[in-house]
């Protein structure tokens, strides 16, 4: 993860991103079960079990009560995970995982911290609790990254618009989504509002469209 430290930071972990989900994709989806929507989401009531797990750990973290994670918290975490991080590269990852510039990183942001945690950081094997849950829902992160392979069709590591409708048309023909909802949902993952959704925007949408907190 040193390229946190760099200008073009979320360029960076984008990009770093993009080469990790296209080597899972060569050597892990090469017979993915994902063949519909419907298939996706038969799997949002398994998502939203496992991701609810790590409320504890978010409010382990979450020293203050106050429903976020501050810079002086995540680097708590991050020490006890053994993860050794410059100050400014704490800085540019709390700010790259702080998707609603709200300077405090929410439940659903935590989620995503922990996803990239997993998939770039790869922290060795230890007792430490946290390291051990996070070992345990690392299928479900490969399983969601499973996902975004799935809607990105072209294999660019990148959504538009026109990915995210064929494939929500195209793959259950019988159960056509109206232009208006398969534009919605693009929009809602679209944060910066450029016409493509990075696997961190896709990741955040993701978890709003599982509806981890509905029931909180």
């Amino acid at each position: 993860m040193s390229c946190i430290g760099i200008s073009s930071k979320k360029m960076c972990l984008d990009d770093k991103l993009e080469r990790k989900i296209a080597e899972m994709r060569r050597y892990k989806f090469g017979q993915s079960k994902l063949k519909s929507v419907d298939s996706v989401v038969m799997l949002f009531p398994m998502f939203k079990e496992r991701l609810k797990t790590l409320r504890g750990m978010f409010e382990q973290y979450d020293e203050d009560s106050n429903g976020s994670i501050e810079p002086n918290e995540l680097k708590k975490f991050l020490e006890h995970l053994e993860l050794h991080l410059k100050e400014q590269e704490i800085e540019h990852l709390f700010q790259y995982c702080d998707l609603d510039g709200s300077k405090g990183i929410q439940f659903n942001e935590f989620i995503v911290l922990l996803c990239l945690i997993h998939l770039l950081a790869e922290p060795s094997s230890s007792d430490i609790s946290s390291k051990a849950e996070l070992a345990q829902v690392g299928e479900i992160f490969n399983t969601i990254v499973e996902v975004f392979v799935f809607f990105d069709q072209n294999g660019d590591g990148k959504l538009n618009q026109k990915d995210m409708v064929r494939t929500l048309n195209e793959t259950n023909p019988r159960e056509r989504s109206p232009a208006r909802i398969s534009k919605h949902r693009f929009q809602e993952m679209d944060w910066d509002k450029n016409g493509q959704v990075t696997f961190r925007e896709f990741l955040f949408g993701f978890i709003n469209w599982v509806g981890i907190g509905d029931d909180e």
